[in-house]
C-alpha cells in the first residue's frame, strides 16, 4: 500500500509541474509580441495539458485523482512562477525566455526523480521517459531562442 501512495504522489506531483509549465507557457505567449515564440509558447501549453492528461491517467490506475487544472505552489517552483512573471512584465523575450528555462530545468529534475525509482513506477516509466524528452527537447528549442536574442 506504500508503495501505491509513493506512486500516488509521485504522479500528483509531476501533475502539478506540468501544470505550472502549461500556465507558464500560456502566460509567456501573452507577454510576447514576437509572433514568433508566441507560436512556440502555445505548442509547448498544449502539449504540457496532454501531459497532465496522460498523467492524470496513470493516476486514476492506481486509485488517485488530482483535480488540479493549475500548477502547485511548492518550494522552487513558486520561486520560478514568480521570475517568470517577472520576465514577463518586463516583455523582454530573452528574460521570459531564461524563467522558461528554470521552469523546465526545475521540471526534468523532478521527472528524473520519480524516474529513479523504477519499481515503483515500472508500469508507467516509458510514459515518464517518454515527457521527460519532451520537456528536454522544449528547454533546448527555448535555450536556442534565447541564444539567438543575444546575439
Amino acid at each position: 500500500m506504500e508503495n501505491n501512495n509513493e506512486i500516488i504522489s509521485d504522479l500528483k506531483g509531476l501533475i502539478n509541474i506540468v501544470n505550472d509549465g502549461k500556465e507558464g507557457y500560456e502566460s509567456a505567449s501573452e507577454a510576447t509580441d514576437s509572433i514568433e515564440l508566441k507560436g512556440l509558447f502555445l505548442k509547448y501549453s498544449a502539449q504540457r495539458a496532454g501531459y497532465a492528461m496522460e498523467l492524470k491517467e496513470h493516476l486514476a490506475l492506481h486509485g488517485g485523482d488530482s483535480n488540479n487544472e493549475e500548477g502547485g505552489i511548492l518550494g522552487v517552483l513558486h520561486r520560478t512562477w514568480i521570475d517568470i512573471k517577472q520576465a514577463m512584465s518586463s516583455k523582454e523575450d530573452a528574460a521570459i525566455l531564461a524563467a522558461i528555462e528554470t521552469g523546465e530545468k526545475a521540471a526534468i529534475e523532478k521527472y528524473d526523480k520519480a524516474l529513479e525509482d523504477y519499481s515503483t513506477h515500472a508500469d508507467h516509466i516509458e510514459l515518464l521517459q517518454r515527457q521527460r524528452t519532451g520537456i528536454l527537447e522544449a528547454l533546448k528549442e527555448v535555450e536556442t531562442y534565447r541564444l539567438r536574442l543575444a546575439h
